[in-house]
């Protein structure tokens, strides 16, 4: 089985477009769909057709393109079963733990409610990819409008378990506002503080941060770091449970 192909572009002032592509077969999969022209501008400068619009949540940034898309190419847009009746276009719903098949490539889908009641990640299993989108950042995770912070930390739990050098695509470029935010949090993390500088001198050099690690994050991001004694120590907070650390950092994060 051929390697999956990806294509990353920047989208709106913020937003990541990514475009996944099965070589063997010739489907490729836009995940969400915040642009129009980016997504179509890199599909066509690959020579792609876009087949597929995998949808994460139903906010306007993820799913503003659906219609443009699938009036170009005619694609069939899949989004989460929860949030159905929100999402532009939906041809089919996928559901907490249900398996696609994208060419022969296994897709899990996984339900991430936090950020969105019904927010899912697509996990491709044998290439090791996420597509979190506004779940999991890179240094970060996704602001909390519509489930409460132990919801969250529950589904940021569930992309825990997957294997350390798991790829993280996501939706956003706010890693360098997540970095400064994270040494506030975890000051004497020795690695959290040289990727840091390695983030800081990707930004200054106009590069995308995209993607991480599963790795990664649990050694450097605040948010899955809650049981660290020293983060806890920093908190005042030694004795609390992991959803109170959680929710503690969320709330300082939503004011930094």
């Amino acid at each position: 089985m051929k390697s999956l192909e990806l294509e990353v572009c920047l989208c709106r002032s913020d937003n990541f477009g990514v475009l996944v592509h099965c070589p063997e077969t010739g489907l490729t999969a836009s995940i969400d769909a915040p642009e129009a022209g980016p997504i179509i501008a890199a599909a066509e400068r690959r020579g792609w057709t876009i087949t597929h619009i995998l949808t994460t949540h139903h906010h306007t940034d993820h799913v503003e393109a659906n219609l443009a898309l699938k009036e170009k190419y005619g694609c069939t847009i899949i989004g989460p079963v929860n949030e159905a009746v929100a999402i532009p276009g939906l041809d089919r719903t996928a559901a907490d733990g249900d398996e696609l098949l994208f060419g022969a490539h296994r897709v899990q889908v996984i339900e991430t409610p936090g950020h969105t009641a019904g927010h899912v990640c697509y996990h491709f299993v044998d290439s090791k990819l996420l597509f979190a989108a506004d779940t999991l950042f890179a240094l970060g995770c996704g602001r909390l409008f519509e489930r409460s912070a132990s919801e969250m930390w529950h589904s940021l739990q569930k992309l825990c378990v997957l294997p350390d050098e798991t790829a993280i695509y996501f939706g956003h470029e706010y890693t360098l506002s997540n970095a400064r935010f994270a040494l506030t949090i975890d000051p004497d993390n020795a690695r959290l503080k040289t990727r840091v500088e390695e983030i800081e001198a990707l930004r200054a050099e106009g590069r995308f941060t995209i993607p991480t690690t599963l790795y990664l994050e649990k050694e450097t991001n605040p948010f899955l770091r809650v049981a660290d004694p020293s983060i806890r120590r920093n908190l005042l907070m030694e004795s609390r449970s992991n959803e109170e650390v959680f929710a503690e950092i969320r709330k300082r994060k939503d004011n930094f």
